[in-house]
């Protein structure tokens, strides 16, 4: 679809003018929730997608999206530490955040802290106390170990939290799942008050290489914000923070954002990147409809020539992808054990373990991410496959 200009507001930057370009209905809202039956797998609620972008900041907003919709609780499974990849990403990560910003025997603050892996990350780096805030953390899972330097609070950062007594705060892949980000990163800045070297360090998806490879298997309902380097950085430099640094990581997929609170605003970044991104955006709306046609016709020439195809990845990307590839699919693989024998929201489809493929006996393999393609082609030389296994 081509851009549609509107007077909605940008929550980053409240200017109005968002310009909308992509539209999808009947997109599941609980991509990550564990539903054991599948007939209400299949008939999870659903949203739609109203894609927004800023102009005048280069934000990127589902304009429609309704939080009621969504269910963060102990029954939302999002975690990737059953990988071994993403273990050595996040620990190295944690330690260089503890190194580099003096947090040996300090007090961590985790907001969205998931399942909680990160903060024993950072506990086993050295800091000496954390508290891990998020809905859907479960506490008897963690090493009691750690009971006395870890406090768990299973809940949503909200005022209440406040002020936050902390030599760092800490919030990883949560600020994508918030609409009213200005208002979210203003509510962090107020909480911290004048504890000026509070180092604030933040990850989260990059959206322009969403656009640049019209990954649409990473849009889905419970990102309803999209940032790039340079809209993360004006968003924080406007909410009260200098950004000292904003770089990609784990294969260009992700951005880390360091920031410190000041007096006021922060220095202005360059709004030179905007283009490039408004360039994006237009290639993302022009390639949607091919890229998933592609990708429907692929599946469904293994399927016509007798063959078995199945997606490895039952979070969010295997849903979005489920979502818009109408093709016979047998099964979701996936290492983490809590969601096996668990069904993929709006489609049913059952999530299976590597073990299982040995019945299965794949043709094709879709690999939700390109990352772990090794681990992949590990786990089924180990079960004697051979299958032709691609990313998307």
């Amino acid at each position: 679809m081509t851009r549609t200009a509107t007077s909605l507001v940008c929550p980053a930057c409240g200017a109005a003018g968002l310009e909308s370009f992509h539209t999808q209905d009947g997109v599941p809202t609980n991509s990550c929730l564990l539903v054991d039956d599948e007939d209400e797998a299949r008939h999870s609620p659903t949203g739609s997608l109203r894609l927004g972008f800023c102009p005048g900041c280069g934000f990127i907003a589902n304009t429609v999206f309704d939080p009621a919709l969504t269910e963060y609780s102990k029954r939302y499974e999002e975690t990737q530490a059953y990988s071994p990849r993403f273990q050595e990403f996040a620990r190295t990560l944690a330690s260089d955040w503890v190194d580099r910003h003096g947090l040996t025997g300090g007090t961590v603050v985790e907001i969205g802290c998931g399942k909680g892996e990160f903060l024993v990350m950072m506990a086993e780096a050295g800091i000496g106390r954390g508290i891990g805030i998020d809905p859907g953390v479960h506490p008897e899972r963690i090493d009691p170990r750690w009971d006395g330097t870890l406090t768990w609070i299973v809940d949503t950062f909200d005022p209440r939290f406040g002020p936050i007594e902390a030599d760092a705060v800490v919030c990883r892949h949560t600020l994508e799942h918030i609409a009213p980000v200005g208002d979210f990163v203003r509510l962090v800045r107020r909480s911290i008050g004048n504890r000026l070297d509070t180092a604030v360090l933040f990850e989260l998806p990059d959206t322009t290489r969403v656009l640049d490879e019209v990954a649409f298997w990473d849009v889905y309902y419970e990102h309803c914000s999209y940032f790039t380097a340079g809209s993360l950085a004006r968003l924080f430099a406007a909410c009260g923070f200098e950004v000292d640094d904003v770089r990609y990581a784990y294969e260009d997929q992700y951005l880390l954002l360091e920031a410190r609170p000041v007096d006021g605003s922060g220095d202005g970044w360059s709004r030179e990147d905007i283009a490039a991104t408004s360039t994006g955006v237009d290639r993302f709306a022009a390639g949607y409809a091919g890229i998933t046609r592609d990708w429907t016709a692929r599946v469904r020439a293994v399927a016509e020539a007798g063959g078995t195809t199945v997606v490895w990845g039952g979070g969010s990307k295997g849903v979005a992808f489920l979502a818009a590839v109408d093709a016979p699919i047998a099964a979701v693989v996936d290492i983490n054990p809590h969601k096996q024998g668990r069904f993929m929201a709006g489609t049913g489809h059952r999530v299976v373990a590597p073990a299982e493929l040995v019945d299965l006996r794949p043709d094709l393999v879709v690999a939700m991410n390109p990352i772990y393609l090794d681990e992949i082609r590990a786990d089924l030389a180990r079960l004697g496959l051979s299958s032709d296994v691609v990313a998307v």
